[in-house]
């Protein structure tokens, strides 16, 4: 027969396996409800969140939504947190895992086109993010520019390296690199997304062996032509441009 000291130390025993059986259930609740704000956010902007919506496509109450985040503006930016962390698995830690220098700049921008193409039909969260918080200031803006500073940072490294290795020049001006990969983003986002033009992708690519051209040293372009790397082509012109009216 057991005594009341063992009766104890059972339901003690019990109580913490309870605690983390809810702990982790509260997890995957949490984990769910991003999930699906991710995707409304995707399409809607994350001014766009609406409780209500995230509780009818979870199946669960407004209350019970917003006790896993406490308030709107922290579900936005857990929003931001987690599309951060699936960009760096999807562009940044496979891309790192190629050599230092040209190789890695490369694969850093091309896995940054591949992410932007596939998010065509529904956005990116950085660049509608930068359209809606750009003059509000906040702690959702504050999480954004956290995270593409982040990504930024990440980027010159790779620069920064590509200089020191020698495949790019020594007076390449990382900043100035840096503002031009990202502007051939920004000009691929608008044209697939808004204008739904067809060879987007290809200019985008386009532009980045331009800047190779512009920038890499002989070594570099050497390094980068023995890289099995599909050749990008340049479209072929179809008449003259239309004129823009006044």
């Amino acid at each position: 027969m057991s005594s009341p000291a063992d009766s104890i130390a059972t339901a003690g025993a019990k109580t913490p396996r309870r605690n983390a059986r809810s702990l982790q259930k509260g997890q995957q609740t949490r984990a769910s409800i991003l999930e699906a704000a991710l995707v409304q956010a995707s399409h809607m902007g994350l001014e766009g969140l609406s409780i209500g919506a995230l509780a009818d496509v979870t199946k669960m109450s407004k209350s019970g939504v917003f006790a896993h985040f406490g308030s709107r503006e922290e579900l936005q930016i857990a929003v931001v947190r987690e599309y951060h962390a699936k960009f760096e698995e999807e562009v940044f830690f496979p891309a790192i895992r190629e050599p230092r220098g040209l190789p890695r700049l490369r694969a850093l921008f091309e896995r940054w086109v591949r992410r932007v193409s596939v998010e065509v039909d529904s956005g990116c969260i950085y660049i509608s993010g930068a359209v809606e918080f750009d003059d509000r200031p906040g702690p959702v803006r504050d999480a954004l520019v956290t995270m593409v500073k982040d990504w930024h940072a990440a980027l010159s490294k790779a620069i920064v390296q590509a200089k020191t290795l020698g495949h790019l020049r020594d007076d390449a001006d990382t900043d100035q690199i840096l503002f031009e990969l990202h502007g051939l983003i920004l000009s691929l986002h608008h044209d697939a997304r808004f204008m739904r033009s067809p060879n987007a992708t290809l200019r985008a690519g386009i532009g980045f062996e331009r800047i190779v051209a512009c920038y890499a040293t002989p070594v570099g372009l050497a390094l980068d032509g023995a890289r099995a790397h599909p050749p990008i082509p340049t479209p072929a012109r179809k008449g003259p441009a239309p004129r823009l009216r006044a």
